[in-house]
C-alpha cells in the first residue's frame, strides 16, 4: 500500500503543485488549505507523513500549534516543515516543537522528494526484525533501538524520531568524530548543516533536563560531533 501524505499549505497553487509531484511518485496525498480542516482530518486518521507550512490563512503561527498538537499525538510521525520563513528563530522553534526537518520553499522539488524518502526509509527500518544488539549502552546511556526507547541514568530522555537516530549513530562508536555528513548518513537523516546544529542543540538540551551536568555530546570545531566516553564514565561513577 502506497504511503500517505498530507499537505497543509494555504496557497492553492502552491499545494497542488506540490501535490501533483507527489502524486506522480506514487504517493496517496492529502491536501488542507488550514489547521482547523487538517486536524479535524487527522483526528479520524493520522497519515504516514505531513508537510507543514507555518502561516495557515489568518493564523501567523498555525502551522506550529498544528505540529505540537500531532507531536501530542505520535511521537513518530515524520513532520516536515515548508516554509518561506527562512529565520534562525522560526527554524529553531519547529525542531523544538518536534518537526524532523526544517525547508524552505526554494528548495526543489527532487530534493524534497529526496528528504521525504529517507523519512519513509528510517520508519520502514523500525518494522525489520529484531537483532541481537537491539540494546547499546554507553555508560549511564541506555538505547533500545527496536522501542526507540533511551534512557539516561534510567529516567526516560523524550526524543523524536531525527533526535533518537541521532543520539544513536553518536553512541555506537563512542569517542569517535562523527562529521556532519556522516551523522546524516548514520543517523538516517538528508538535512543541512543548520538543521543538524539545531537538533543537536535541542538533544542536549533534553538531556541537561535530566541531569545539569551532561556534557557528552562534544562539538569537535570543523569537524563534527562525538559521544564523549570519558564524561559518560564519569557520570556513571
Amino acid at each position: 500500500m502506497s504511503k500517505r501524505i498530507a499537505i497543509v499549505e494555504d496557497e492553492a497553487a502552491i499545494r497542488e503543485n506540490y501535490a501533483d509531484v507527489l502524486r506522480s511518485q506514487g504517493y496517496q496525498v492529502q491536501t488542507f488549505a488550514n489547521r482547523e480542516s487538517a486536524t479535524q482530518a487527522f483526528s479520524l486518521h493520522l497519515p504516514n507523513l505531513v508537510i507543514l507550512d507555518i502561516g495557515l490563512e489568518q493564523e501567523f503561527d498555525g502551522g506550529f500549534t498544528l505540529c505540537q498538537w500531532l507531536r501530542d499525538i505520535s511521537k513518530t510521525i515524520p513532520i516536515i516543515f515548508l516554509t518561506a520563513r527562512d529565520n534562525d528563530v522560526d527554524t529553531v522553534s519547529g525542531l523544538r516543537i518536534g518537526a524532523d526537518d526544517y525547508l524552505t520553499k526554494d528548495i526543489s522539488l527532487a530534493h524534497l522528494s529526496a528528504r521525504i524518502a529517507a523519512l519513509f526509509r528510517r520508519q520502514d527500518a523500525l518494522k525489520e526484525p529484531q537483532q541481537q544488539d537491539q540494546l547499546l549502552t554507553a555508560g549511564p546511556l541506555e538505547i533500545d533501538n527496536q522501542r526507540m526507547f533511551v534512557s539516561w541514568h534510567a529516567q526516560h530522555v523524550d526524543l523524536t524520531i531525527t533526535e533518537f537516530w541521532m543520539v544513536h549513530a553518536l553512541a555506537k562508536h563512542t569517542g569517535h568524530v562523527k562529521n556532519r555528513q556522516q551523522l546524516m548518513q548514520d543517523s538516517k537523516i538528508y538535512v543541512d548543516d543548520s538543521t543538524i546544529t539545531s537538533h543537536i542543540k535541542r538533544i542536549r538540551k533534553k538531556f541537561l533536563k535530566i541531569d545539569n551536568s551532561f556534557d557528552c555530546i562534544e562539538t569537535v570545531y570543523g569537524m563534527g560531533y562525538r559521544w564523549n566516553v570519558s564524561a559518560s564514565q564519569a557520570h556513571a561513577n
